[in-house]
């Protein structure tokens, strides 16, 4: 098949909506019909002999290269699909229907451009898909993940991240980040911060391209540098107001982002901004039910989960853990002399001054009222309860500073060890119970004994 033979076939195909394209051997336009121009933006003559792979998207071309050698093996592609970067910097889904001509050494292919019915299909199944993370994903961690699977099947998301906003505190947050952004300087965090806190006071999406990102303002230039090609930043507003941004980052490597990037991705904000409030929300009540509303320490029930899953990899590693049962020694005199709101502050402090005492693995519960436990695992030797317990008591004996009064308690403390005083998780409480109400008897005792 020569030139001449082409030319009777473009004039009938120049009224054609798909696309004619026949590539050589190595990969090289050598014909395309004036439908091209419609679906790529390139004239038949620029697109005549350069390579068809610069023109995929980055993403597709591994697979794109694969499908190509498959059809020059002789397998034809009957409704393969693939994106290209349009000469508008746009990016085309395409439909190819192509086999590979033997006598001609030419792949011959049928091109027909999806776009519109790829990003009404994207669209719809992005929602959903949001909306089924919103109920699967196990945190907000997991949350931000999925959607940021999600949006990168919209369009380039390598760069990306949730900006969350606290109005109440005007305070803004950066719980994910994936890409470049895990890796900013300082200079250029500040910049993004400065460039999310412009979307959420005028409540509009920002779209920065090549051409606006040299005249950003001086706060802003820290976002531009040599390799950032533009920025997309979209509100995420619900029905209480915006609750962050989600900001994406282009570099030179993909295609810059447009105006229907922006539109699409404000359109799946609503969504996102949905579930994320939800995911919060579980949060908040996962936190009361397991929570102290007065100290933030774990409380009696999720004590008792740890307790039992402490309990179980102990067996399992053949180690030892020990439990301290506290109270605090006079707390009731607190309550009634200086009143309700005086013992919950004492409580709050103690509470931190024991947490200051342990290593990270322990936990430190509130099991009710003026009564603590700490759940010591993974110890080498029995003397370190004792020697934590000692900790416990010098911190706590401190002069604690409450309205205006210098407040010298003592806790009575309890110890038991596994697996010398039970190897189940009700043994231990009990007997760390006993042995700190024998200890409160002993300190009473003193006390009342003439000296």
């Amino acid at each position: 098949m020569d030139k001449k033979t082409y030319a009777p076939l473009a004039k009938m195909m120049d009224y054609l909506l798909d696309a004619i394209c026949v590539v050589d051997g190595e990969g090289h336009f050598v014909f395309v019909s004036a439908a091209c121009e419609r679906i790529f933006g390139y004239t038949p003559k620029e697109m005549i002999g350069r390579a068809m792979i610069e023109m995929v998207v980055p993403e597709d071309r591994a697979r794109t290269i694969q499908a190509a050698d498959e059809i020059t093996s002789g397998h034809p592609k009957l409704d393969f699909e693939n994106r290209y970067i349009r000469k508008d910097g746009q990016v085309a889904h395409i439909m190819w229907s192509a086999r590979w001509s033997e006598v001609d050494q030419l792949r011959i292919a049928v091109a027909r451009d999806i776009t519109e019915r790829k990003r009404a299909e994207s669209m719809q199944a992005a929602l959903y898909a949001i909306s089924e993370a919103a109920h699967t994903a196990a945190d907000l961690t997991s949350l931000f993940q999925l959607i940021h699977q999600i949006i990168g099947g919209l369009l380039s998301a390598t760069n990306f991240s949730v900006a969350i906003y606290d109005e109440s505190n005007n305070q803004l947050s950066f719980p994910y980040c994936a890409g470049d952004f895990g890796k900013a300087s300082d200079l250029q965090q500040t910049a993004v911060g400065t460039l999310c806190a412009k979307v959420i006071s005028t409540g509009r999406p920002l779209l920065l391209g090549p051409e606006s990102l040299p005249a950003l303002p001086e706060e802003l230039q820290a976002v531009s540098n040599s390799s950032v090609l533009c920025w997309l930043a979209v509100p995420l507003n619900s029905h209480k107001g915006i609750i962050g941004v989600l900001i994406l980052k282009g570099n030179s490597d993909s295609a810059p982002y447009t105006k229907k990037d922006k539109e699409l991705l404000q359109f799946v904000s609503t969504q996102v901004a949905t579930a994320i409030e939800r995911k919060q929300l579980q949060a908040r009540l996962t936190h009361m039910a397991q929570y102290d509303g007065l100290t933030g320490l774990p409380n009696r029930g999720l004590l008792y989960d740890r307790l039992k899953m402490a309990l179980a990899r102990t067996r399992r590693e053949q180690r030892q853990m020990s439990l301290l049962y506290l109270d605090l020694n006079n707390f009731k005199q607190v309550n009634d002399s200086l009143g309700h709101a005086a013992g919950d502050e004492l409580l709050q402090e103690v509470a931190n001054r024991l947490k200051q005492c342990v290593r990270d693995l322990d936990t430190v519960a509130r099991m009710g009222g003026d009564e603590f436990v700490v759940l010591l695992e993974n110890i080498q030797w029995p003397e370190h309860a004792s020697n934590v317990a000692r900790k416990i008591r010098s911190a706590i004996s401190q002069p604690i500073k409450i309205e205006s009064c210098s407040l010298c308690i003592l806790p009575s403390i309890g110890i038991a060890l596994y697996p010398d005083h039970g190897d189940e998780a009700h043994q231990l409480l009990r007997h760390a119970d006993k042995a700190m109400y024998l200890e409160k008897k002993n300190i009473d005792a003193k006390n009342r004994s003439p000296s």
